[in-house]
């Protein structure tokens, strides 16, 4: 978890980050949701990270629409209690890239299958 925040924090601020992993074994299942402050620095890493490759594996990078927080748990530190409650990105700025997401939609950055999140 700490290498997948040292990555992308140097686009911003990550405030959140849910590694999925496996019920019964505890595992990483090779995918993350990060959340960042703002939006411009989701942009950032999605155009500076996608495809890209991290200790010998090609990565992908995308937005998602919701941001999904590490399951409820009583381990949940303030953030992630805010995150659940009131979704990531509330406090994000409005971007100008044409292709993205709509100005008011959240959208954080999704690491998905295939990836080494550890």
């Amino acid at each position: 978890e700490g290498d997948v925040i040292c990555v992308f924090s140097q686009y911003g601020e990550v405030v959140n980050i849910n590694l999925v992993r496996d019920k019964k074994t505890g595992k990483s299942k090779g995918f993350c949701f990060l959340c960042y402050e703002d939006q411009r620095s989701t942009i950032l890493a999605v155009d500076n990270f996608n495809g890209i490759k991290i200790k010998g594996r090609t990565i992908r990078v995308d937005h998602v629409a919701n941001y999904r927080p590490p399951k409820e748990s009583e381990d949940w530190d303030d953030v992630t209690r805010a995150l659940h409650a009131k979704g990531c990105g509330v406090k994000t700025p409005p971007h100008t890239s044409s292709d993205s997401a709509s100005e008011d939609e959240d959208v954080p950055v999704k690491k998905q299958k295939g990836e080494e999140c550890s």
